[in-house]
């Protein structure tokens, strides 16, 4: 390092500042996700949008965030941590703040995909900052205190932002965040120093083109087959174009000195397994997270603050639970904690599977409470053990592949299932739609696709009073509520193959020396 070693208290001053400065920025990142899933009913009222357009709103955030998270990584390590971390919380604002005024369901889709690319700067140089600033149980605890600071934007981002957009709007949401970034900057400015390796090596720009090019392929797929069928020309082609750069990406990795992607590392059963962990909690929580304001505008006409308030049965365990887990491992093992998150998400979307236009908070709260624990469980443990798992030259590339593994995760979860409730939700309404024509002029995919977007009371409000809007009201509420109750059944079983599968890979005999530092490390900082 190219820096003149501190004092004692000089270094610890510095620690602490660093810790403070990415726990504050982690909190913002998940806050910008579920915002926008609370305001998107909002959004579509006043922007007029279709549900792809505005599906982008939270997929285009979160597909950036993917697939541009190992790319971020090697930049924090080339150029420097904090210098990435700065111009990430940059351009975060920049595209915050052009969402907030945006006119048209275009600009802001653009906006949102550009804030992704600045959030993905922020917490893989985050992380690489930790790495590098702490050691031991040190960087354990600080782990332990970026998972609870993302999991205290997860828990807190649906209620503050339902508020706002009561308050002040949609546009307030996207303006709020764009302060709090401005404010962080300045303060990482002034406190943080620079952090880079002595040397790194070339970027793979190859890596980085073939991954992002498949990886969005696949997305777009999920979220616009629904629209434009999934034997038209475009998803077909969509989907070949994604398998041949999926197949070319390994090729391509094994040509490079040093690969944007180690892939030798999915061969490590240890390391498949963990990486798992998080793709399956995407489906597990952030998939429901994002769904179920509509759900709730849609069959119960509730406001995006009251959707924020019940959403934090789900999502308040994310906060209270990352120590938990680390302090389990006094305990058990880290398998054990891993797979008890699946089998609490498990016992979750069973539970949740009672859900109905009629069903009381009360009667949803256990099943939220579940989910909620078996995602916030494993939030202490997982990204200290990605980070270790390589050496701290390489810690922002460590932070970038976990990072990687964990958003694409997500931002499949909330594609694939929003893609599969439209799909279930037309296939329910098809057969009963027809007594409806003299009235609604929309097929089965319209009326699916408004349902998802939380607008069932508009539409009807649009039909004339009386028994025929009670009845219209009644049956696409029940075939909404048929799709979603399937779709979590799915939910459930994806969770607890998912749970067996972990427990397979992780059990004694295959811990990597990496793996079990890692433990002790995490048990050492409980202990402390």
């Amino acid at each position: 390092m190219s820096v003149d070693a501190p004092t004692a208290d000089g270094r610890q001053g510095r620690e602490r500042a660093t810790l403070g400065a990415v726990c504050v920025a982690a909190v913002l990142l998940p806050i910008s996700l579920t915002g926008a899933s609370v305001a998107l009913p909002d959004i579509a009222n006043d922007l007029h949008s279709g549900l792809a357009p505005l599906q982008w709103v939270v997929n285009g955030y979160d597909l950036t965030f993917a697939s541009v998270a190992l790319a971020a990584g090697s930049f924090a390590d080339r150029f420097g941590r904090r210098r990435i971390f700065v111009t990430g919380l940059l351009i975060f604002v920049i595209c915050s703040i052009l969402s907030a005024v945006a006119p048209d369901m275009l600009i802001l889709d653009l906006a949102r995909g550009a804030a992704g690319v600045g959030a993905a700067g922020v917490l893989t140089s985050g992380a690489a900052l930790l790495a590098q600033t702490f050691e031991g149980a040190a960087r354990a605890r600080a782990f332990a205190g970026l998972g609870t600071a993302f999991g205290l934007g997860i828990a807190f981002g649906p209620v503050l932002c339902g508020a706002e957009v009561n308050l002040f709007g949609w546009r307030g949401v996207f303006l709020s965040h764009a302060v709090v970034a401005a404010a962080v900057v300045l303060v990482i400015r002034a406190v943080v120093q620079e952090s880079r390796p002595d040397s790194v090596a070339a970027m793979d720009w190859s890596g980085i083109l073939v991954f992002t090019g498949a990886l969005s392929l696949f997305i777009l797929t999920l979220i616009q087959a629904p629209q434009w069928g999934w034997t038209s020309a475009p998803v077909l082609a969509a989907i070949i174009a994604c398998v041949a750069l999926v197949v070319a990406f390994p090729l391509v990795e094994k040509r490079q000195a040093s690969p944007l992607f180690d892939v030798t590392l999915l061969g490590n059963r240890r390391f498949a397994g963990i990486s798992l962990v998080p793709v399956a909690l995407g489906f597990g929580f952030t998939g429901v997270l994002i769904l179920l304001p509509a759900y709730f505008a849609s069959t119960k006409d509730y406001s995006a603050g009251r959707s924020g308030v019940v959403l934090m049965l789900l999502t308040v365990p994310t906060l209270l639970l990352p120590t938990v887990g680390g302090w389990m491992t006094k305990f058990t093992s880290v398998r054990a904690i891993l797979t008890l998150s699946l089998l609490l998400s498990t016992a979750g979307a069973a539970a949740l599977t009672v859900i109905s236009p009629s069903t009381s908070v009360i009667a949803l709260a256990p099943a939220l409470i579940l989910l909620g624990a078996g995602f916030g469980i494993s939030l202490g443990i997982l990204d200290g053990a990605a980070v270790n798992s390589v050496s701290t030259e390489r810690a922002g590339m460590a932070a970038g592949m976990f990072s990687t593994m964990r958003l694409a995760g997500e931002v499949v979860a909330i594609a694939a299932m929003g893609s599969l409730i439209v799909t279930l939700t037309r296939s329910q309404l098809s057969g009963g739609l027809g007594r409806f024509t003299q009235n609604y002029s929309g097929d089965a995919g319209t009326l699916a696709n408004t349902l998802s977007q939380g607008d069932l009371p508009g539409v009807a409000n649009s039909l004339p009073a009386g028994a025929t809007r009670t009845a219209f009201t009644s049956f696409a509420a029940g075939g909404y509520t048929d799709a979603f109750q399937i779709m979590l059944w799915l939910l459930a079983g994806l969770c607890a193959l998912s749970a067996l599968t972990v427990a397979v890979l992780l059990r004694e005999g295959h811990a990597t020396p990496e793996a079990a530092a890692q433990v002790e490390a995490a048990r050492t900082a409980s202990v402390s």
